[in-house]
């Protein structure tokens, strides 16, 4: 499931030079709209610290539509480097306000979207970041897991990521790959693991199941009524919305906790 803006917008810190730039392929009005207002956010944004950024543009897509499976590709299809805010699945929620926290114009923006996507920027089936925890996992890391340093009661796990119970695999044409995944259980999230919380992680909902790490992810937002965890949910109110934190961790078995960097 899975880019530095300062004077010139520039994406050395995070992507290097490997993402190729990439003319922004067309979109839809109301995507195209919802582009540019993200990044009419980021332009007023200025030098506004990273968690607040990234708080104050997924504000925006607020009451966006929930559609699951929003991306296309797979072993035997072409894959498309998606770009449509109509409607959101959790993770390209997250992919496009990480995109837009980087990018200055509709160009630079399907440039980092690519990069934020795909391992090196290169929109193939096999490169996309399929996991949450590739966003940690792999080379040029959007974000680091800081789950283990929450909580004492942090329980690590070797996971085979890709692989179901039964010997076949989720998606089929990609490797098993091996991840120790650290959650903490929900039972052990308590006052002290919310406080160490901040605006702008990303937070996954941990599974036990076999060969995937989490079932969904969204972003902490600590508000004056506290912490709420803002997600695509597919559930009652299918779009975008803030859900109370601890509400949601009591709805789930743990959770797994990226940090963003903070370019």
């Amino acid at each position: 499931m899975r880019i530095i803006v300062r004077i010139l917008f520039v994406l050395i810190a995070l992507l290097g030079a490997a993402a190729p730039a990439l003319a922004a392929p067309p979109v839809d009005d109301t995507t195209g709209r919802k582009i540019d207002e993200l990044l009419a956010v980021r332009a007023e944004a200025g030098t506004l610290p990273r968690p607040e950024l990234l708080a104050r543009l997924s504000e925006r897509l607020l009451g966006t539509p929930y559609g699951a499976n929003m991306l296309i590709g797979s072993a035997t299809e072409p894959e498309q480097l998606v770009i449509d805010l109509r409607r959101v699945d959790c993770f390209t929620f997250l992919d496009y306000v990480e995109a837009a926290s980087h990018s200055a114009d509709r160009d630079q923006f399907a440039t980092t979207l690519a990069a934020t996507r795909y391992v090196d920027g290169r929109v193939e089936f096999a490169q996309r970041k399929h996991f949450f925890t590739d966003w940690a996992g792999t080379d040029r890391p959007l974000a680091t897991d800081i789950t283990a340093s929450l909580s004492p009661a942090a329980v690590t796990v070797t996971k085979h990521l890709n692989a179901k119970a039964d010997g076949t695999t989720y998606l089929p044409g990609l490797p098993v790959v091996d991840r120790a995944v650290t959650h903490i259980p929900a039972v052990a999230v308590d006052r002290d693991v919310v406080a160490g919380l901040r605006t702008g992680d990303f937070l996954g909902a941990y599974t036990p199941e076999a060969g995937l790490d989490v079932t969904h992810v969204g972003l902490v937002v600590q508000t004056p009524n506290g912490p709420v965890f803002r997600n695509a949910s597919s559930l009652a109110d299918y779009q975008v919305v803030d859900t109370p934190l601890t509400d949601y961790v009591r709805s789930v078995p743990g959770i797994v906790v990226l940090r963003p960097g903070n370019a």
